[in-house]
C-alpha cells in the first residue's frame, strides 16, 4: 500500500514536501499517533494523582508504577503480534489492522473498567484494569509500528514519525490537562476543597474510552498494508523458531559484526535527553518556578516546540537523507543540556527558561523524527514489529539505568556541573552515528 507517490528526493520541491504531511498516509498516522498517546498518563501520572487523592499512600503508588513495565517489555509478545492471525478479525481485516483493533478494543474495556472502580472501596478492580489498559496500549504500539513501516516506503518514514509524534503529544495533553479539567466539571459542588469524588473520575475516564474511537475508525476505513510472506511454522518449536528467533537472528545475520556497532548506537542516541529529564522538574522546583510557570512553559509551549521540531525534522530527512539529521539531532539534544546549565547559573528567569525549553523541545522533535526514521530502517518488513519492539525498547535500557543516580549526581556536583554531565555523554554518540553513516555509504 502507498498512498504517497512522491518523485524521487532530488526532484521534490519545498512545496510538494510540505503537501506530503496532508497525504492520506500522514493524516492517518495523525490519529493512530493520538490513539497511542491517550492510554500512558491514564495508567502512569494521572492515575497516581487519582489515587493520591483518594487516599492510597505513596509506597503502594510507587508500587503500581510498574504498571508501566509493559512498555519496556513489549518485545516479549511481538513475535506473536507480528506471527499470530485472531479468529474472526484477522480474515476480515487482514493482521495489522485486526492487531490494532483487538488492542484498542482491550483499551476501551479497560479504561471503562478503571471509570468504575471505585479505589477506596476495593483497589485491585482498578490495577487489574490498569494492566489491561497498559498491556493493551503496549501490544498497539506493537502493531502500530509495524502497520508505519509496512504502509509506506522507507524515505517517508521520517513524515510519518512526525505525524505520529503529533497525535501522540496531544493526546497527551487531552489525557494530561483534559483529563483533569473533565473531572473537575464533573464534580458536585459544596464538598470540602480536595474531597475525592470517584463519579467525577468516572465521567473523566469514560470520556477517554471515548476518545479511543479516533484510532478505532481510523483502522475500520484504512487499508491493510501489503501482505508480507512469512516462512510456515508448525508446531511450536519451529514456530519459536521462525517467530521468535528468526527476527533477531536476521538482523545479526544482516549487519554481522556492525550489528554491535548500530545497537551500541541504538542504545544511547537518546542518553542525553533521557538522563537529564529526570532531574529536570526537581531542578525547576529547586529555581523557584511556580506550577503555573511549569506548565506553561513546559507541558504546553514545550509540547508544541516539540511538534515544530518533529516537523521541521520530517522535512530536513526528505531533503537531506536520515543520517545527516540524525547527526544534527545528536549534537543538538547534548548541546541544549550546556543551556540548562546556564540556566541554573542564570537564576530564576522566566524568559530564559522559555529560551531554554524552546532550544531543548525543538531539538528533541528533530532528533525524534531522524531516530525513529532511522529504526524504521533497520527493520525487515518480514519481522518489523519484532525488530522495531526490540530497537524500541533497547534504546531506553541504559539511559533509564544511569538515569537512576541523577539525583546522587545533583547532590554531588550541583545541577550546574550534571547538566554539562549530561551534556558530555552525548559526545560518543557523535563517533556513533558518524561510524554508522560510514558503514550504511559503504554498503550503498
Amino acid at each position: 500500500m502507498n498512498d504517497n507517490p512522491t518523485p524521487p528526493a532530488a526532484t521534490l520541491r519545498w512545496q510538494d514536501t510540505l503537501l506530503i504531511y496532508l497525504s492520506p498516509s500522514s493524516l492517518r498516522m495523525l490519529a493512530l499517533g493520538f490513539s497511542a498517546g491517550l492510554p500512558l498518563l491514564l495508567v502512569l501520572g494521572t492515575l497516581s494523582f487519582r489515587l493520591r487523592e483518594a487516599g492510597i499512600d505513596r509506597a503502594t503508588i510507587g508500587f503500581l508504577s510498574w504498571v508501566g513495565l509493559a512498555y519496556g517489555f513489549k518485545w516479549a509478545w511481538a513475535p506473536l503480534v507480528d506471527r499470530l492471525s485472531i479468529p474472526f478479525l484477522t480474515p476480515l481485516l487482514g493482521r495489522r489492522r485486526s492487531w490494532l483493533l483487538l488492542a484498542q478494543i482491550s483499551i476501551v474495556v479497560g479504561l471503562l473498567g478503571m471509570a468504575g472502580s471505585n479505589p477506596q472501596v476495593a483497589l485491585t478492580p482498578l490495577v487489574v484494569c490498569a494492566v489491561l489498559v497498559a498491556f493493551g496500549s503496549a501490544t498497539q504500539d506493537i502493531a502500530l509500528d509495524a502497520f508505519r513501516i509496512e504502509s509506506a516506503q522507507a524515505r517517508l518514514q521520517a513524515v510519518l514519525a512526525a505525524s505520529y509524534q503529533t497525535g501522540y503529544r496531544l493526546a497527551m495533553i487531552w489525557a494530561g490537562a483534559g483529563v483533569f479539567w473533565i473531572a473537575a466539571k464533573a464534580e458536585v459542588g459544596g464538598l470540602p476543597t480536595g474531597t475525592y469524588q470517584d463519579a467525577a473520575w468516572g465521567v473523566a475516564y469514560v470520556a477517554m474510552a471515548l476518545s479511543m474511537a479516533v484510532g478505532m475508525l481510523t483502522v475500520l476505513f484504512s487499508n491493510e498494508p501489503a501482505h508480507v510472506p512469512l516462512a510456515p511454522a508448525h508446531g511450536f518449536r519451529p514456530w519459536l523458531q521462525v517467530a521468535v528467533i528468526a527476527p533477531f537472528a536476521e538482523f545479526i545475520r544482516r549487519y554481522r559484526w556492525h550489528a554491535l556497532l548500530l545497537l551500541a548506537l541504538i542504545g544511547t542516541y537518546r542518553i542525553s535527553d533521557i538522563v537529564m529529564g529526570i532531574m529536570a522538574n526537581p531542578f525547576y522546583v529547586d529555581m523557584g518556578y511556580s506550577k503555573e510557570e511549569v506548565a506553561t512553559v513546559t507541558k504546553l509551549y514545550g509540547v508544541a516546540m516539540t511538534l515544530v521540531g518533529a516537523f521541521i525534522g520530517g522535512i530536513l530527512v526528505l531533503r537531506m537523507g536520515v543520517m545527516r539529521v540524525l547527526m544534527l539531532g545528536a549534537v543538538l539534544s547534548a548541546a541544549t543540556n550546556v543551556l540548562f546549565a546556564w540556566l541554573a547559573m542564570h537564576g530564576h528567569d522566566v524568559y530564559a527558561l522559555i529560551a531554554v525549553v524552546s532550544a531543548d523541545n525543538l531539538s528533541s522533535g528533530i532528533a525524534s523524527a531522524a531516530f525513529i526514521a532511522y529504526l524504521s530502517s533497520l527493520t525487515n518488513v518480514q519481522y518489523s514489529a519484532t525488530q522495531y519492539a526490540l530497537f524500541s525498547s533497547l534504546m531506553l535500557l541504559l539511559p533509564k539505568f544511569l538515569a537512576g543516580f541523577s539525583g546522587v549526581a545533583v547532590d554531588a556536583g550541583g545541577y550546574a556541573s550534571f547538566f554539562i554531565g549530561t551534556a558530555m555523554l552525548g559526545v560518543p554518540v557523535l563517533l556513533l552515528v558518524w561510524l554508522a553513516s560510514r558503514f550504511h555509504a559503504l554498503k550503498e
